[in-house]
């Protein structure tokens, strides 16, 4: 392949949404890296290497010159382009140019630790909601926590991309913040996103976390001890419970109802309680401004910190949204926790929490040892997405289109599946089913799945184990409206087949 008159095996995709000089470009430093062109080798002139994919030849001579610019290629008078020697310098040599290691992996001797027994947790053997990794390959994915792509405003956020990667702006997110976050973000977050929510905090009341995962687990890596009893609401937050299992002495249950989380003897033990009042996850249930009042004076009464997950509460469908527990909180009682994912895209994995300063003062403290912060360059063009109004804007279209998704699967749901009973729900990207008593919908997923439909058994919510079968969550966001109904159809012809087995 060094050889000139070599034939290059690349091959080009015009259609694949990077320019062919990009292509080339990187199938030649990969050739080059990997040691298929050997340092010192001549490449095929530009005419031929243009003829052998035909291409235009300005495409190869513009990549050859970018490569040469980056000291991979060495351009010789009369001579043509050779691979720079010295682009490899530095590397450790495991073997001549082009060659491939027999074995990957170095091999383990008896020495080696006792890995297994050295672990002091085991979050891998936790329950967790599981996915199909190529869930879009799947026409009826009625998954939740995904995007439709499709409803995403390319545009705007490449051109707040843009301004983001200015020279100005570069040089101000491209320094070492430490342990602080995008100023501007900050500002839109106190600014624009919160007042929504009726909070109104300081910039130093607010940190940007990697979602809201990640702030869930700095508070409980700061407040939690084998002595704490964490509650959460049961079915509830896999996440949630998780978290707290890695880091609490006990993880209790606490049970939901049609206003949201019950105030019981249970909730009177915990030190800290987590709650998604907005659309409690899973059952999508809003809790009642009643039951939120109830809540506050409950948790001030027996010193229970509350962790107020905002989950979804922008995407309100009918009304007016009920104030977040944090703008009713006159006690600093409660951490407020929220995120990005569910309306911009997952992939970005940003989030915020806001809590009393001196809260928010040890978490940073404790996110600098971990990460120092969340991206800047991504801070910075969600800043500018936010103080251009595309987020507003896109909110209210993320509403029209899930109000409409929701109400065709409800329709389907009862015209194709009348037995079972569905939460309705004034808001967000999902709907709690429950099916017949003797239905297992673990089994019903797996063979749903080969007429090519996505669901989520609700079993892995409950703090029981194994927990009821017969729930399910339908999810809309990542499904358009008009596959509902062929997507519930072909889950109600599985669902027949399983009653019949059962």
């Amino acid at each position: 392949m060094g050889h000139p008159s070599r034939t290059f095996l690349f091959h080009l995709e015009p259609d694949k949404g990077t320019t062919l000089q990009a292509q080339l470009r990187r199938m030649l430093v990969s050739a080059i890296l990997d040691g298929q062109i050997p340092p010192g080798s001549p490449l095929p002139s530009c005419r031929s290497l243009a003829q052998t994919l035909k291409i235009a030849r300005n495409t190869v001579v513009l990549a050859y010159q970018d490569l040469v610019e980056e000291g991979f290629l060495i351009a010789r008078e009369r001579s043509g382009f050779f691979a720079n020697p010295e682009i490899l310098g530095g590397r450790v040599r495991t073997g001549e140019a082009g060659e491939q290691p027999a074995e990957t992996r170095v091999p383990v001797t008896r020495a080696s630790p006792d890995w297994q027994d050295r672990f002091r947790l085991h979050p891998s053997a936790q329950r967790n909601i599981v996915k199909p990794a190529n869930w879009q390959d799947f026409p009826y994915p009625f998954i939740y926590g995904q995007v439709d792509q499709g409803l995403f405003p390319l545009a705007a956020w490449r051109e707040c991309s843009r301004q983001a990667l200015s020279v100005t702006a570069v040089r101000d997110w491209s320094k070492d913040r430490f342990g602080d976050d995008d100023p501007l973000l900050i500002e839109q977050i106190r600014t624009r996103l919160l007042p929504r929510r009726g909070v109104r905090v300081a910039a130093d009341e607010i940190l940007v976390t990697v979602g809201a995962q990640n702030a869930l687990y700095l508070i409980a890596s700061l407040l939690f001890d084998r002595d704490t009893i964490f509650g959460i609401e049961n079915p509830g937050y896999t996440d949630a419970r998780n978290i707290g299992g890695l880091h609490a002495g006990r993880v209790l249950g606490i049970g939901v109802d049609d206003q949201g989380m019950v105030l019981s003897s249970e909730f009177d033990s915990c030190d800290y309680a987590y709650v998604t009042p907005s659309h409690q996850f899973p059952t999508t249930v809003t809790m009642s401004l009643e039951r939120r009042h109830a809540l506050l004076e409950r948790a001030a009464a027996s010193d229970v910190v509350l962790i107020e997950d905002d989950y979804e509460s922008e995407l309100a469908h009918q009304g007016s949204p009920q104030p977040a527990l944090k703008s009713l909180d006159r006690n600093n009682r409660v951490i407020f926790i929220s995120s990005l994912s569910k309306t911009l895209a997952p992939g970005l994995r940003m989030g915020f929490m806001v809590g009393p300063a001196e809260l928010i003062r040890e978490a940073r403290a404790l996110r600098r040892l971990m990460i120092r912060h969340p991206a800047a360059n991504n801070q910075r063009t969600i800043a500018l997405f936010l103080a251009d109004g595309h987020h507003d804007a896109l909110l209210r279209r993320l509403c029209n289109v899930y109000r409409e998704r929701l109400a065709a699967a409800i329709t389907a749901l009862v015209k194709h599946l009348p037995e079972f009973t569905v939460n309705l729900t004034a808001g967000g990207t999902a709907l709690w089913i429950r099916g017949p008593k003797q239905l297992d919908m673990n089994a019903v997923e797996k063979e749903a799945l080969k007429r090519g439909v996505v669901i989520e058994p609700g079993a892995v919510h409950f703090m029981a184990q194994p927990g009821p079968a017969n729930y399910f969550r339908l999810g809309v966001s990542s499904i358009p409206t008009e596959r509902i109904e062929r997507g519930i159809t072909l889950l109600a012809e599985t669902v027949r087949e399983q009653l019949k087995r059962s």
